[in-house]
């Protein structure tokens, strides 16, 4: 504990705000973890929910925004009943702004993880440069050379800290930015199946409805 104490002064307290922002970055990281999956899970869960609802089945719709009332989906299913009455370009404009409303909290405080990675590594080269001024302070007291080294190497911890957390943190957030990804693809297909399902007249027979899954198979 004396040994940490040592570092933290020795680097200015910059560590200990290292170690805060480490923290915090775990936090949402733990946070977003949960949420963006959930979503996703739930966005395949209703995606394949909604390919077996029939085309016109506006009551297969409704059962299935029911289901789903507390979901980002559901409320989409809800939004593309209220506006069935229009035509298909007017619901996916309403679709749309669902879906735009929606965005910012789905990308809700990545913008941490990125000032994380901004961050820490600034602050460990500072926290360095601190330690280094102190380690070359001996030199004008009573210090070897073996106490300017030693001391160097002390304060080259806050660098070592400052791009461990950065990696930390840039792995999370390009992660973060696929889930996203997924999840706005996710709500387009969504969205594309509803005004299908509503306006248009279906694709007529079955063998032509199953020949995408027979050319993913290979068939």
């Amino acid at each position: 504990m004396s040994e940490i104490i040592r570092l933290i002064v020795l680097s200015g307290g910059l560590l200990l705000i290292m170690f805060l922002l480490l923290v915090l970055a775990l936090a949402v990281v733990i946070e977003r973890s949960y949420l963006l999956k959930k979503v996703l899970r739930q966005g395949k869960n209703i995606h394949n929910k909604l390919r077996q609802v029939k085309y016109q089945d506006i009551s297969g719709l409704q059962t299935l925004a029911n289901e789903s009332a507390d979901t980002l989906q559901g409320h989409l299913i809800a939004t593309a009943i209220a506006s069935r009455g229009e035509d298909a370009e007017e619901m996916e404009m309403h679709l749309e702004e669902e879906i735009l409303s929606a965005t910012p909290k789905i990308t809700r405080l990545l913008w941490v993880l990125d000032t994380v990675v901004t961050i820490a590594p600034l602050l460990g080269l500072f926290g360095t440069i601190i330690g280094m001024i102190q380690a070359f302070n001996v030199i004008s007291s009573d210090g070897g050379p073996s106490k300017v080294t030693g001391g160097i190497a002390d304060a080259l911890i806050s660098t070592g800290a400052g791009l461990f957390i950065a990696i930390i943190a840039v792995y999370f957030v390009n992660y973060f930015n696929a889930l996203t990804r997924q999840i706005m693809h996710q709500l387009d297909l969504i969205k594309l199946i509803l005004i299908n399902r509503t306006h248009g007249q279906g694709v007529g027979t079955n063998e032509f409805a199953a020949r995408p899954a027979r050319i993913l198979a290979g068939v």
